[in-house]
């Protein structure tokens, strides 16, 4: 089995760090008042977006088991 450096850290650094100026963006949407989740069209984008992130680290994460216990 490969070590943990070679397939858990480049996860957790790409979704940590990519996830910091991921929210980092979302903060300075909502405070420039870009967004406002009295319509709901923006708050189904704002979801759209944030579940985006997590379906994509889910899929992310299940490839590297896949390929590391398939």
């Amino acid at each position: 089995m490969p070590p943990f450096a070679h397939t858990w850290l480049p996860f957790i650094y790409l979704y940590g760090v990519g996830g910091v100026f991921f929210l980092s963006g979302l903060v300075i949407i909502k405070k420039a008042k870009a967004v406002n989740f009295e319509k709901k069209r923006h708050r189904y984008w704002w979801k759209i977006t944030l579940f985006g992130f997590f379906y994509y680290m889910a899929i992310h994460a299940l490839m590297i088991l896949a390929a590391l216990y398939l």
